[in-house]
């Protein structure tokens, strides 16, 4: 069976990388065996890579690519078309580059703990936007 293909906001990334325990280990164990594929763009990979420069974080540039090899190797990069596929009025539009991702790579689920996208739950030609913990239930559960 084909693994299914996810967009993960950058929060969830960001949380799975840097916390141990909770739903978002889950998450990071999920993606480096392989239970899933998340999905990458140009555009959520930079936001990614702007984060970890972000100075509550304090990483080195080793550190940032030390991070950062514990997540890409395990992704799908999509292309997104121009012009982009439409997608639902959200109210942030930082939050559109995902929604994008999600419509373009054919996304099983877009995963996020932004209250923004969440709103978008159950929209017609979106895949179902799911909290963390929802996600692991529904696809890394044994």
């Amino acid at each position: 069976m084909t693994p299914p293909r996810v967009v993960l906001d950058t929060n969830v990334v960001l949380s799975a990388l840097f916390f141990s325990g909770g739903a978002t280990s889950s998450v990071r164990a999920g993606w480096q065996s392989g239970r899933f594929v998340p999905l990458a763009s140009k555009a959520t990979v930079d936001e990614l890579v702007s984060a970890f420069g972000y100075p509550k974080f304090q990483l080195t540039v080793p550190e940032r690519e030390e991070l950062l090899a514990e997540y890409i190797p395990w992704v799908d990069v999509v292309r997104i078309p121009n012009p982009p596929p439409d997608v639902p009025r959200c109210r942030d539009a930082r939050d559109v580059p995902f929604l994008q991702l999600a419509v373009a790579g054919k996304a099983r689920a877009l995963v996020t703990g932004d209250l923004d996208l969440l709103a978008l739950a159950g929209d017609a030609g979106l895949c179902p936007v799911l909290g963390v913990k929802e996600f692991v239930l529904e696809y890394l559960a044994d």
